[in-house]
């Protein structure tokens, strides 16, 4: 069975850098940084008061009150990402076939708030059983994929996928594979996430899994600096339109770049820290590579899972290291957690768009703050420090890699059409 080429053709984004794909895009060009104090709650008491959270954001902008109170943040932001990508794309939706247009989303932990609000107000009820009907649909993390696809009518497959910081790009991974079998002409897919949220702030705390610089927040995130000590929070949504190439062509679609390959892995070693040697990113890399078809030594650009965690950055390159050997002097690297923070499961979707736009402009963006290389990494690696660079490529290998041990990786091709 031939498999179909899958295109993107259309791209939405609401982060903590940018509200939009172009001031995302100039943001990530020039080296600027989300994090600030946490203005969602009073984060006085909590050992980490800084986050990458959304700037001059306003739902009701797009979304209606009455509407807005049936819905967690984490659905908000996934409504308004995926109708700049649908506009984006230029489908006329009175046009397509809807039976045969999907949605999948991904999101590590969905209704964070509203479960917690939920809770909290039993609680300080005498436990008097009083909920809102509309608890479990805002909480359940199924449910951006079900708005998604009530709002614009697609009647194909329509799911959620929840792997930690994998989701989205198990999403994307899905949605690809579901077009190439011909099972479907496109699909929305992304994440969304919605955490900078005393439950959310206060667990990763516990897990000692937060940076702790309270006192210069945008030199937080800091990855592969021997001072790094922990990941940013983020917020916010990444959104994709993928679609059957040819599909794409019979309504002039503009094309952004072409998947050409989808892979996926486990660690099987921990709950929440890395192989130390990588092996699981190792292997998911692999996968990626030997679904597009293609060698190691045309990657361009690594958009890397860099997390600014003392043990994730580490493990991480030494695997790219055994899957690149002597190429990955070849190679560009960077980071673009340094700028928005890390958008747990919509962090496969945003970084995916960041490797579009550097193939599509030419550009790759800085890994920032990247001060002190840590010297138990290679120093003749470029890690695209502190400044964009001007780079013509071909291809660009996207890595996330979850709690659980759940990794996955996406590669893009240059699109050119």
């Amino acid at each position: 069975m031939k498999l179909r080429r899958v295109v993107v053709t259309g791209l939405g984004a609401l982060t903590p850098i940018g509200n939009n794909i172009t001031d995302f895009w100039s943001s990530l060009i020039s080296g600027k940084s989300g994090a600030e104090r946490i203005t969602h709650f009073d984060p006085e008491k909590f050992k980490t008061q800084f986050a990458c959270e959304l700037k001059n954001f306003n739902p009701l902008d797009t979304i209606e009150k009455k509407e807005l109170r049936k819905y967690d943040n984490y659905t908000v932001y996934a409504l308004i990402s995926v109708a700049e990508a649908i506009h984006s794309s230029g489908i006329n939706l009175d046009e397509i076939d809807k039976d045969r247009a999907g949605v999948i989303w991904g999101s590590g932990i969905g209704g964070i708030k509203t479960f917690s609000d939920e809770i909290t107000t039993f609680v300080k009820g005498n436990e008097n059983p009083r909920f809102s009907p509309f608890f479990i649909p805002k909480m359940i993390a199924d449910i951006a994929a079900g708005i998604i696809s009530i709002k614009y009518g697609f009647r194909g497959p329509n799911f959620a996928t929840v792997s930690a910081c994998a989701s989205s790009s198990h999403a994307i991974i899905d949605a690809l594979n579901y077009i190439r079998l011909g099972k479907a002409n496109l699909f929305i897919c992304g994440g969304s996430e919605a955490s900078i949220h005393p439950a959310g702030v206060g667990g990763f705390n516990a897990l000692r899994a937060l940076s702790t610089k309270n006192t210069n927040p945008q030199l937080a995130s800091r990855p592969f600096d021997i001072d790094r000590d922990g990941f940013v929070l983020g917020e916010g949504a990444g959104s994709l339109i993928l679609e059957d190439y040819e599909h794409a062509i019979s309504r002039n679609a503009k094309i952004y770049a072409e998947v050409i390959g989808g892979g996926m892995s486990a660690d099987a070693y921990h709950i929440t820290a890395p192989h130390p040697e990588g092996k699981g990113a190792i292997s998911v890399m692999n996968n990626t590579l030997l679904d597009a078809g293609i060698n190691s030594n045309k990657i361009d650009y690594i958009n890397v899972h860099g997390t600014s965690t003392p043990l994730g950055d580490i493990s991480e390159m030494k695997a790219i290291k055994k899957v690149f050997k002597n190429n990955i002097y070849d190679l560009s690297i960077s980071s673009t957690k340094s700028m928005t923070g890390h958008l747990l499961g919509a962090a496969g979707a945003i970084e995916s768009i960041a490797c579009i736009l550097s193939l599509k402009n030419g550009i790759i963006p800085p890994t920032i703050n990247l001060e002190n290389l840590d010297p138990a990494l290679d120093d003749k690696i470029n890690y695209t420090a502190n400044q964009a660079e001007t780079k013509n490529i071909k291809y660009a290998l996207c890595n996330t890699f979850g709690f659980g041990g759940h990794n996955a990786s996406i590669i893009y091709k240059k699109s050119v059409s």
